[in-house]
């Protein structure tokens, strides 16, 4: 079960809902083992969890989190109980794979924080208490993680979501697959969740051609950490392409230094369907990008764009506002943002992720509590700022999205390029979230 975050969180589900690929392989997992299952998208739902648990006498129900989901998984799980005594509640996802105490309640019988499909399949045995929480991947206080596994001929159960498919989407791009090619990213940003989760392994690509095979959307969304790690992999991605005679349009994560020195193989990757990379740019500023220990330079972040507008790539990319940002800096900001042809950003506070490296440095002066997980969205501040208010802060976050990304002139080419509907529906989760930030302008 994915659940739905809490109405005060901030996040790009107003703008997105991807498929529950983790959800998917465990279901195609579970079937192998002989065990019926069903799959709920509490986002996509209208009905209430109380629903959907009258239907099967369920002997297990498994969710998967991140960390602004910590509050809602106790509180369903205190439902499942209710309704459910005798089923097991399992949770998982990237928060319990990095910080699996958060997830430590008397209504959660199993926190799964290492290699997902195997410790689900073995607890669905039907093991006792005591046999479960042997298990490597089962969290208990003081026991080591083990090493990560992969089931490398596993595919994701799509059937499952059938009823929910035509919802999937990323930004301005409907009915959209999720794929996965690697697993873990091979550099160390300082503020990076995913470098926590496990070593960077990449899947056999004749297995990715297979499993493309098996996807019946045009537009597939390729979800690893970074999809641009080497040179060589991706020509043969595309070689494997054409020999299939597969073709679709993707979206990506790529990093701008292998966009700098790769330009051929960006024109490469447009001329086999790329319509979009999600690029990490995080700061305009030198001394940030150093501080976040990215490896990436200003100029590589903005030839990087340029590279991609030559190719005809959207590129979106992510910036991080750090504590000490007067309004000078979200002016210069701005500027810096529209001196690219279309800027389609992320603007996020400084969040020190628990988990990370950038938590551990930070941890002093992090102000907002843990249990109040629903603004731990990467919207709302960890932190006090030091020169502006929260009020201030907030709005001049807000400002720098219209003065950018939502400008009168970027709303017509949305419009433009990616039609009316598309449009709509992007302009209503931009006025969800314009309110919400407008709310912690008046409230921080």
């Amino acid at each position: 079960m994915r659940p739905c975050p809490d109405r005060r969180s901030i996040n790009l589900q107003s703008f997105m809902i991807c498929e529950p690929l983790e959800l998917e392989y465990a279901a195609a997992h579970l079937k192998a083992l002989g065990h019926t299952v069903t799959l709920v998208d509490m986002i996509l739902e209208k009905k209430g969890l109380p629903y959907f648990l009258k239907q099967e006498a369920y002997n297990m129900v498994c969710f998967t989190a991140y960390i602004n989901h910590v509050q809602i998984v106790k509180k369903y799980a205190a439902i499942v109980k209710k309704y459910l005594p005798r089923a097991f509640t399992v949770v998982g996802g990237v928060h319990a794979e990095v910080v699996p105490e958060d997830f430590a309640d008397s209504n959660i019988d199993y926190i799964v924080r290492a290699n997902g499909m195997e410790t689900i399949g073995e607890i669905a045995r039907g093991l006792s208490k005591t046999d479960c929480c042997a298990l490597p991947g089962v969290y208990q206080a003081n026991k080591p993680k083990p090493k990560a596994t992969h089931l490398e001929r596993l595919f994701p159960d799509r059937e499952i979501t059938a009823r929910y498919r035509g919802s999937y989407n990323y930004m301005y791009h409907d009915k959209r697959a999720t794929l996965k090619t690697s697993y873990g990213c091979e550099y160390s940003c300082k503020f990076c969740f995913c470098t926590q989760i496990c070593e960077y392994a990449a899947r056999d690509l004749d297995s990715v051609m297979d499993e493309m095979m098996t996807i019946k959307e045009e537009n597939v969304f390729i979800v690893d950490d970074n999809f641009l790690s080497n040179a060589k992999r991706i020509r043969q991605f595309c070689e494997k392409l054409d020999e299939r005679h597969i073709s679709k349009k993707y979206i990506a994560f790529g990093r701008a230094d292998f966009i700098v020195e790769n330009p051929e193989i960006i024109t490469l990757l447009a001329g086999h369907g790329l319509e979009a990379l999600f690029v990490g740019l995080e700061s305009f500023k030198a001394d940030d990008l150093h501080d976040l220990n990215k490896k990436t330079s200003v100029e590589q972040n903005i030839n990087a764009v340029r590279v991609l507008e030559h190719a005809g790539i959207q590129c979106y990319s992510g910036l991080i506002v750090s504590e000490d940002w007067r309004k000078s800096d979200f002016e210069a900001l701005i500027r810096h943002l529209n001196s690219f042809e279309h800027p389609m950003v992320n603007i996020q506070p400084l969040t020190p992720m628990p988990g990370t490296p950038l938590y551990s440095d930070y941890l002093r002066d992090i102000t907002l509590p843990r249990t109040r997980s629903e603004r731990w969205d990467m919207a709302h501040l960890a932190f006090r700022p030091l020169y502006l208010s929260p009020r201030a802060y907030y709005y001049h976050i807000l400002r720098a999205y219209f003065k950018t990304s939502a400008s009168a002139k970027q709303r017509k080419y949305i419009k433009e390029q990616y039609g009316t509907a598309v449009y709509k529906r992007v302009r209503r989760g931009a006025a969800k979230i314009t309110w919400q930030y407008i709310r912690l302008i008046i409230r921080p």
